[in-house]
């Protein structure tokens, strides 16, 4: 950690980082436990969709320090080599559907009845945008994967054409809408449920895109969403949950940007993400291992968090 500078002349350094929404609760919680380790320092954070995320560097060109997503793949396809050189994948996550008391069939809803309960004309679901947001196109992956689960055709398109009314940019766009019981339910991270104390229902491991060893059932489904330039289009293939996060290659204070990605994923930094319902994905692994930089290196060799 870089300690803290006695000399009240030195310039506050700040550290912008675009992050996943599913990533605000525990990132605020660790700028702020970094920033009283190092006064000199401020954080900005600024939350969106993965994909808007990218899209603000490589199209808008806005300052940025570090990028968190909710999709290594976004770093990986659509900022290397461009805007930054590797990227680290470290928590990981499940779909889950969410809800609260109100929400209609709230105690009738569970693991056996929830296809054909969110199915029902009365109710109402949200999603967030596949164009936007990791967790929309997860959610239209889940759709998939359910349909072959269960064995009921057609299935995922009567979930594509219902309540489309409803989708938002990203997916902490949706508590607000169930919380005001404007959605009875949401496809939603289980992180971010327990975040925000809602009710939830977890789904298969076959359909929640939560666990590695199912990779192979997951990869047999694909979206297509908006690709890195206006108007292009990329595919997606099903893999499970896996967050990553890169210091950009122009990063204006690049030493405080690693240090605060080492705070990150120390044993510290992964408590933070435990308390939030997000494990770690443990040991943390990288595509681009010779370019990680040195001050990171141990975090890949070692598990910190034991």
């Amino acid at each position: 950690m870089l300690g803290c500078r006695n000399s009240e002349t030195e310039k506050m350094k700040k550290i912008i980082i675009f992050h996943a929404g599913s990533l605000s609760v525990p990132l605020k919680q660790m700028a702020g436990e970094y920033e009283k380790k190092n006064p000199r320092v401020k954080i900005l954070l600024e939350a969106a969709g993965s994909l808007v995320c990218a899209r603000k560097i490589t199209e808008l060109k806005k300052p940025c320090d570090i990028i968190a997503s909710a999709d290594y793949f976004v770093i990986d396809e659509l900022l290397i080599p461009d805007y930054t050189t590797w990227g680290v994948r470290f928590a990981t996550n499940e779909i889950v559907i969410a809800f609260q008391e109100k929400s209609k069939y709230s105690g009738e809803i569970d693991s056996t009845n929830w296809i054909d309960i969110l199915l029902r004309e009365d109710v109402s679901f949200g999603r967030s945008d596949p164009d936007s947001d990791p967790c929309g196109y997860r959610s239209v992956m889940a759709f998939k994967l359910a349909e072959m689960y269960y064995g009921r055709q057609g299935l995922a398109e009567s979930f594509l054409t219902k309540d489309r009314d409803f989708i938002r940019p990203k997916e902490v766009d949706l508590v607000a809408l169930v919380e005001a019981n404007a959605v009875d339910y949401m496809f939603q991270y289980k992180s971010v449920a327990i975040q925000h104390d809602l009710k939830y229902i977890e789904l298969p491991d076959a359909i929640n895109l939560g666990d590695p060893l199912k990779n192979a059932v997951y990869n047999t489904v694909s979206v297509d969403v908006a690709g890195s330039t206006p108007g292009s289009r990329m595919t997606v293939s099903g893999e499970y949950i896996n967050y990553s996060l890169s210091v950009l290659s122009n990063s204006v204070n690049r030493d405080e940007a690693v240090d605060f990605v080492s705070y990150l994923l120390s044993r510290e930094g992964m408590e933070i993400f435990r308390n939030n319902g997000q494990e770690p994905i443990i040991p943390f692994s990288t595509e681009q291992p010779g370019r990680i930089p040195d001050e990171l290196q141990k975090y890949l060799k070692t598990d910190i968090t034991e």
